[in-house]
């Protein structure tokens, strides 16, 4: 079945390997394989598929974009989509929320936008170090693995990772002490060996590192003390921003507006390449083509990015339904929880379990087998990670995630089974 892929392709690929079958088509949360078993997806493209498969709304304005012999590929160049979509996201995002930035387009995708804000930090202040935390995850390019905590990630540059000084994450401390209580000691000793870093880049819920969240009052803190300091502090709203909590942005509830801000994923709204940094005017301290790319101006993306603002964004609708699948998302997660003895993780769409080692792996090949798309994350894949399209059904969310529970009881069975049968054989 997969002959083709094992002979020509890179032995890089990841995802393939947990899900061994050959797709071919998908609309809303379901996704087809080509022998035409259907699979409830609760993996959304690792995030950047929010408004789910095919979306017949964003299909029809692409496939009209496309029929009309409209622009594509455009560098920086004004277009009417370009245009278009920066009109939407100040009527829709921007304007409502009384944020004031300026946009830039540095690429296709999530780790262009990161390289970028780091670039830029570090020219607006004249400093080079930019922190970050524990379990974060930043991207694949240099930069962004500088300032990304997986160590497995960071083997693969090939090379020393610096100026990026690591701080505890939210939480990450024992016996309750602060993480913030830390970064403000380094700031204010001057013997600490850490200098003041141009920037802060910080995910307000770690996706990849295990789903890890920072509380309001933490992100609060974290605002104030670089605003104290002089340092920028830059959000990478990446997979948790477009909705993923609720709101557009994920750091609104915490009420803080970054100075830079990374967006990509599900921003284009249907699965096409789309990145951004949203930066605050008076650090817009670009000189003309001083960063580049050629892939700026996906005007296909920027068409369904429009469409999907427009859509999705015109009201509170979208947002409180969001919000009302977050909180049947967090009862099934809390009730497994507690009949598993699991640790329940995250926010909005996108929540899991931390489990024993190894056990959310099992737990996800069951699932595939059963016709459920569900991946882990965490510094061990020790969480599983449900991270559905925000626009799936009740009815087809609730049937993936009994396949999903049935599958953990079923993984936590056997487990139990296989360890008594080695406590016996010791025992002789």
């Amino acid at each position: 079945m997969l002959e083709t892929f094992e002979r020509l392709e890179s032995e890089v690929r990841g995802y393939c390997r947990g899900w061994p079958t050959v797709f071919s088509t998908a609309r809303g949360a379901e996704i087809f394989d080509r022998g035409g078993r259907r699979y409830i997806d609760l993996f959304a493209g690792a995030g950047a598929l929010n408004y789910g498969h095919s979306h017949p709304l964003l299909k029809k304005a692409l496939l009209d974009y496309l029929g009309s012999d409209a622009i594509v590929h455009s560098l920086d160049m004004a277009t009417e989509a370009k245009e278009r979509f920066l009109l939407a996201l100040e009527a829709r995002v921007l304007r409502p929320r009384g944020l004031d930035y300026k946009v830039q387009f540095p690429g296709p995708t999530g780790t262009n936008s990161v390289e970028a804000a780091l670039k830029l930090a570090r020219k607006v202040t004249g400093r080079y170090t930019v922190a970050s935390f524990t379990n974060a995850f930043h991207g694949m390019t240099l930069g962004s693995l500088a300032v990304t905590g997986n160590s497995g990630k960071r083997a693969g540059a090939g090379l020393p990772l610096g100026h990026s000084p690591t701080l505890p994450f939210a939480g990450y401390m024992e016996g309750g002490t602060d993480s913030l209580d830390y970064f403000e000691s380094l700031l204010q000793d001057t013997s600490s060996g850490v200098d003041t870093p141009a920037a802060v880049i910080v995910e307000s819920v770690q996706a990849e590192g295990g789903v890890n969240v920072a509380s309001n009052r933490w992100l609060q803190r974290l605002r104030e003390l670089t605003e104290r300091w002089g340092v920028l502090l830059i959000v990478d709203d990446i997979q948790v921003g477009c909705g993923r909590t609720g709101r557009f942005f994920s750091f609104e509830e915490a009420g803080i507006e970054p100075d830079i801000v990374c967006l990509s994923k599900s921003l284009s709204g249907y699965g096409l390449p789309l990145s951004l940094v949203l930066i605050k005017p008076e650090h817009d301290a670009w000189n003309p083509g001083e960063h580049n790319g050629t892939f700026r101006g996906h005007n296909p993306a920027f068409v369904t990015a429009t469409a999907a603002l427009e859509h999705f964004w015109c009201d509170d609708a979208f947002s409180a339904q969001v919000r009302e699948r977050s909180r049947e998302l967090n009862t099934w997660i809390e009730a497994a929880a507690k009949r598993c003895d699991a640790r329940p993780k995250g926010r909005g769409m996108i929540q899991g379990l931390e489990l024993p080692y190894d056990v959310a792996a099992g737990v996800a090949r069951r699932a595939f087998a059963a016709g459920v798309l569900i991946e882990t994350s965490g510094a061990r894949d020790e969480v599983l990670k449900v991270l559905p399209p925000l626009t799936i059904e009740r009815e087809l969310l609730a049937e993936g995630l009994d396949i999903v529970g049935s599958c953990l009881e079923e993984e936590l069975r056997t487990r139990g089974a296989q360890r008594s049968v080695a406590e016996s054989s010791a025992s002789l």
